[in-house]
């Protein structure tokens, strides 16, 4: 990961806000959906997120400079249809490792189509055993193409972020 380059920085200011509140300014976007029950569930697919099955389950993963994924590791992505794409920079702001919350957010950087932060997580409930997967996001356009594209880009980061928790394991 450190190679002697200077890192680019990110596009946003309140780096880490996916742990708390969302900043103002902001769109804001949750979405929780049950993916099956049981500690293990939970455990396998906690270490699904770090290993980027989130990204790979929906076609999108392109590059990660460690196997998973860690405070600082670069990612790219790429967002679009067939030949029309973006490539789009990331980096792993911090990993959670609770006892019932894991996963990972990353942060835009420049080049990235939209400024903000995302987080790919699983919460398992002990009430219920229920395993759910979490994707919490707040972004703003970061290119002029994003800002055209409004409404639009909103209901495709809704479309994706249900696919992001469609590609977590249903079982063990």
């Amino acid at each position: 990961m450190e190679d002697g380059h200077e890192r680019p920085p990110f596009t946003y200011r309140e780096v880490g806000a996916t742990k708390d509140v969302l900043p103002e300014g902001y769109h804001r976007f949750q979405l929780r959906r049950a993916i099956g029950r049981g500690r293990a569930l939970f455990e396998h697919a906690g270490a699904e997120i770090l290993s980027y099955r989130m990204q790979k389950g929906t076609g999108i993963f392109r590059y990660a400079d460690t196997p998973t994924a860690e405070p600082g590791t670069a990612i790219t992505v790429r967002l679009g249809v067939g030949p029309v794409g973006i490539t789009a920079p990331c980096r792993v702001v911090y990993v959670l490792g609770e006892p019932d919350r894991q996963g990972f957010a990353y942060g835009t950087l420049p080049g990235h189509p939209e400024a903000g932060e995302e987080l790919f997580a699983v919460e398992y409930d002990s009430a219920d055993e229920t395993v759910y997967g979490l994707v919490i996001a707040f972004s703003r356009p970061a290119a002029w193409y994003t800002r055209l594209g409004g409404p639009v880009v909103r209901l495709i980061q809704r479309f994706v972020a249900g696919r992001y928790i469609a590609a977590l394991p249903r079982s063990v």
